[in-house]
């Protein structure tokens, strides 16, 4: 390794390792840290890396310099943690699971959401990504561009979603940063603090924290291989009143299992009865068969606020989604979107519309479902030997939800498979039962055929 690399690899290890210091309390806020001169010598490193290293915590908010004094433990870092309102913690501690899939620090990434790099990114588009004259269509001459988002993007959509059997023209679709950004416009235009709403259980875990933060009374509907338990959802819905029911169709997060028509036909009839919102979140709608069953194709759009993405199967850093719904509540969205935030990037809207036109998103399509179907079928055999008990056998998408077997603690296999850089998704962070005995965990099909987990399981279903 060049020596540069090293000296790098040096700073960002102290760096971590000082952090986590005064994240832990281990170092106390306003506490004096010891001298370049005398750090450098302490961690057997030079003064230039060391010097970089309190620069990095400095820039960070960890450390203040003082002028001729040294370098202090900030105290208003240390003491902002503790300022959050009680909802907004609350809310964090839910998505605790997303800050660590964020930090990407584990070597396999079994809990992981999305697909490997190579897959999206880094696969047959990635030339595509990285070259700017591959892009025809960039002369951004109307600053922000519509708030409604690129309208050629919005007409293929549009077109794709009639393939869905949904119809909806351009000006019923909204572009949006992503799904999370559909359903945070939705919940700001549609809930008041203090509404009841449902949710898949389990279900989306960024989506409980969202609702969290806004004060909203989350009630869980169980999850069935045929899609929500339907006597159950009935019965809250009777009892409760709820304005909204947020729920994915297809593919389900984190269960993987799909609804039937048939279910489709009830959960829309129960909605109109009780005059209810359905938010219908359809993230791996692209790598799905088109034919499958949707509540928004039985209700096109009247009641069914429908959402999608390019997250799942192109780049989450793109932050391109949609959501689709009657004029009127598409119109008072965009508003919303306009209030909190302008526009979304044109340039990211741009961007896939011209893989879209140019046929590069199909060839792409067609290749991956190919590798995700592998991956499935490779995971599935691991699983066979395994003492795992597949809770829904998977319909598509990239999870299954497997039940660990009795006498395994979920907290003490997350923090052993931490230690060997081994990312877990525990079943608690995505269910709301939180008195139940029962250990479960989301198991991403392109990392969990992995033979370092597969050993680590071993080893731990032995013990």
């Amino acid at each position: 390794m060049p020596r540069y690399a090293k000296a790098k690899n040096l700073v960002t290890t102290l760096v971590d390792k000082t952090a986590k210091m005064i994240e832990q309390g281990t170092l106390k806020p306003g506490i004096r840290l010891p001298s370049i001169r005398e750090a450098a010598s302490n961690n057997s490193v030079s003064k230039n890396t060391m010097a970089e290293v309190y620069d990095r915590l400095v820039g960070q908010g960890y450390l203040t310099s003082k002028q001729g004094s040294g370098f202090y433990v900030n105290i208003n870092r240390s003491s902002t943690a503790h300022r959050a309102a009680p909802k907004q913690a609350e809310a964090l501690s839910i998505v605790s699971l997303l800050r660590h899939q964020l930090k990407q620090d584990h070597d396999i990434r079994v809990g992981d959401g999305r697909l490997p790099f190579d897959w999206v990114e880094g696969s047959e588009v990635g030339a595509f990504f990285r070259n700017p004259k591959s892009l025809k269509d960039t002369n951004l001459k109307d600053g922000y561009g519509s708030p409604m988002g690129y309208r050629p993007l919005r007409e293929l959509i549009s077109l794709t979603l009639a393939e869905r059997s949904i119809t909806a023209t351009p000006d019923q679709i909204l572009m949006t940063n992503g799904a999370n950004h559909a359903l945070d416009l939705v919940i700001r235009h549609l809930l008041l603090p203090g509404d009841t709403v449902l949710v898949d259980e389990p279900g989306y875990y960024p989506l409980f924290g969202k609702l969290k933060l806004e004060n909203i009374n989350m009630i869980g509907v169980r999850r069935t291989e045929d899609g929500p338990d339907l006597d159950d959802l009935a019965d809250k819905a009777t009892r409760l009143k709820p304005k909204m029911f947020f729920t994915q169709s297809l593919a389900q997060n984190p269960t993987g299992s799909t609804i039937t028509i048939a279910t489709a036909h009830k959960v829309l009839s129960i909605a109109e009865q009780h005059d209810m919102y359905v938010v219908e979140d359809d993230p791996f709608a692209d790598v799905m068969t088109q034919s499958l069953p949707r509540i928004a194709t039985l209700d096109q759009l009247e009641r069914v606020i429908y959402i999608g993405t390019y997250s799942k199967t192109l780049s989450a850093n793109l932050r391109v989604g949609y959501l689709a719904a009657r004029p009127d509540l598409v119109a008072a969205l965009c508003d919303l979107k306009m209030i909190t935030m302008v526009s979304s990037s044109e340039y990211g809207e741009r961007l896939i519309y011209n893989l879209m036109y140019k046929g590069h998103y199909v060839r792409h399509l067609r290749r991956l479902k190919k590798r995700i179907d592998k991956a499935r079928n490779d995971v599935l055999n691991v699983l066979d030997g395994l003492d795992f008990q597949k809770v829904h056998q998977p319909t598509g998408g990239y999870y299954c939800w497997v039940q660990l077997p009795d006498g395994i603690d979920e907290a003490q296999l997350v923090q052993r498979a931490n230690e060997q850089s081994i990312f877990l998704a525990p079943g608690s962070v995505f269910s709301l039962d939180k008195d139940s005995t029962d250990s479960f965990m989301r198991l991403n099909i392109a990392h969990a055929a992995h033979p370092t987990f597969i050993a680590f399981m071993q080893e731990i279903l032995k013990k």
